[in-house]
């Protein structure tokens, strides 16, 4: 079934980053939504994936951090679009609120990949930084606006798939031991489901409460 609950957005610019990653932009055209929230974009044959609005509450521009999917229905129809073609998308949904209504408790971003949009979002909407940032990529050309963050606040990069002599070979994961642990901080976790998960569970281990940690699981497609 088709929804039809949607608005129509023009695309502004489709930014490359390499074969497999790219940023999507759109004009606002009046959309309201807050930092973590997602929206579905449809493609021309109705298909649709939900994507994590990168870009901040009040700009003018809707951005989305996006991986390209070989074999996909949405992602590399997206990564194709020109300047001027037209594109529909839902009203935001979501539950997951980095850095807001925790009553001024100190909290910890931790991102794999494109988990980094609303993170992004937060950072170009609020003044207030988190503690700490850690994020995982799989190439360090792959860490869109990792230096705007690294200037905001303490970040740390974590490169998987090729040697890097400027940030840590590894997983994200592998930097948990240098996060701040404390039991009224709230960590906010986005990306892998397995990355989420693991991060939960060494959370877990170390005297973190359930609620204290916030989850947002990536799909692509």
């Amino acid at each position: 079934m088709i929804n039809l609950d949607y608005t129509e957005h023009l695309v502004a610019e489709v930014r490359v980053v390499n074969n497999d990653l790219f940023e999507l932009v759109l004009d606002r055209n009046g959309l309201e939504f807050a930092p973590g929230d997602c929206t579905a974009i449809y493609t021309d044959t109705d298909k649709s994936r939900p994507y994590s609005i990168s870009s901040g509450a009040n700009e003018n521009e809707l951005r989305f951090t996006v991986r390209k999917m070989e074999g996909g229905e949405v992602s590399p129809w997206l990564m194709d679009r020109q300047p001027g073609d037209t594109l529909r998308i839902t009203p935001p949904f979501g539950w997951f609120r980095p850095g807001q209504e925790i009553d001024e408790a100190p909290f910890v971003f931790i991102a794999t990949g494109t988990g980094i949009a609303p993170f992004l979002s937060y950072q170009k909407t609020f003044e207030h930084p988190p503690a700490h940032c850690l994020y995982g990529v799989r190439r360090g050309a792959d860490a869109i606006g990792f230096t705007e963050l690294h200037d905001w606040c303490p970040t740390l990069l974590a490169v998987s798939r090729e040697q890097t002599t400027k940030h840590h070979h590894g997983r994200v994961t592998d930097l948990l031991n240098r996060l701040p642990i404390d039991s009224d901080t709230h960590y906010y976790c986005c990306g892998l489901e397995s990355m989420v998960n693991e991060v939960s569970a060494w959370l877990q281990a170390n005297g973190i409460a359930l609620m204290h940690i916030h989850r947002e699981v990536f799909f692509h497609g």
